[in-house]
């Protein structure tokens, strides 16, 4: 079967006319994290079975910032970081649904007839056991299962995957890197957590007085807590990647300030500083801390590199066993 080239659409109007037969899967899929890859797996699974395009259709904003914006998450991914995983995935396309008032008032079974069956072509639908839709949330799976006798599409309800007894969920990959258990978060989510953004200037300190290094405006909502952890740090428009020791916090030592992530390359930057970077953090090595002087703190961070350096090599032992 000839492989098909990856369509993103950011808005439902731009999905052209005679777009399917698809196979669908619905949801936020904030982090894209194993109980959404085995979704999405199962999505493209039944498509791949009749030659249909298998479609992801996601959310922006999250509906809590239109419906309750009190509760509503902070998010563990932008839009384009979910598409980029969901196209790495395998499926065919990615239509991002504007979460709208318009949108919020439709019944089941008009989202079901304007959304998935006039504008996608839809012949199978995949979606979570707990899942829910239309107007005041009317619509759950028995509703969707009656909505495809009426428009002649099939429907998977999957089970959420289990980890340590609990579902595996957006919320639960939040609560792990809020509280600094990244290895947590990195098993709930099949690979370590990351964070996107552009590199931005400092105040100079660490270039003078410790170690340099670059500092991330991060583009999603949420950051891991305060503490120095083994990450690994790439580029995002180019090939280039670093072993790399990042703090966040608020940097005591100098005062405080505002909440910041910074990044100490462990290899070579060779080359400009790149302008936009995604750092992944694998384990916390220890809590953010007050030193007497700069000095003492770049004492510290040549340790902290040091134990990043033996985290990296029995990385490599372990990924070459498992090859």
């Amino acid at each position: 079967m000839p492989e098909r080239p990856f369509e993103s659409y950011l808005n439902l109007e731009a999905v052209p006319a005679r777009f399917g037969p698809t196979a669908v899967t619905i949801g936020n899929f904030d982090g894209v994290h194993r109980g959404h890859q085995a979704i999405l797996r199962r999505t493209l699974d039944r498509a791949r079975a009749d030659d249909w395009k298998a479609v992801a259709v996601l959310f922006d904003p999250h509906p809590l910032r239109i419906v309750a914006p009190d509760r509503a998450p902070k998010l563990l991914s932008t839009p384009d970081e979910r598409t980029e995983r969901i196209r790495a995935l395998g499926l065919d396309a990615a239509v991002v649904l504007r979460f709208t008032r318009e949108l919020m008032r439709l019944s089941p079974e008009e989202f079901v007839r304007e959304v998935l069956v006039e504008r996608l072509g839809v012949r199978h639908v995949v979606v979570g056991r707990n899942f829910r839709f239309g107007h005041r949330h009317e619509g759950d799976v028995d509703t969707l299962e009656r909505l495809g006798q009426t428009f002649g599409f099939g429907l998977d309800a999957v089970d959420g995957v289990r980890f340590r007894g609990k579902v595996v969920s957006s919320s639960a990959v939040r609560q792990a890197l809020e509280a600094g258990r990244s290895a947590e978060a990195r098993r709930l989510l099949g690979r370590a957590p990351s964070v996107r953004g552009r590199v931005v200037a400092g105040r100079g300190i660490g270039s003078k007085q410790t170690v340099p290094t670059l500092n991330l405006a991060p583009d999603s909502d949420i950051e891991p807590a305060s503490g120095v952890y083994v990450t690994r740090t790439r580029e995002l428009s180019g090939d280039r990647c670093w072993r790399s020791v990042t703090n966040v916090g608020v940097r005591p030592t100098f005062g405080g300030g505002d909440k910041i992530i910074e990044t100490h390359l462990l290899d070579p930057l060779d080359g400009v500083s790149p302008e936009r970077i995604e750092v992944a953090f694998f384990s916390r090595l220890r809590s953010e801390m007050k030193f007497e002087t700069a000095e003492a703190l770049r004492r510290q961070i040549l340790v902290d590199a040091g134990r990043a350096q033996k985290f990296f090599a029995k990385l490599a032992v372990f990924e070459r066993r498992t090859a």
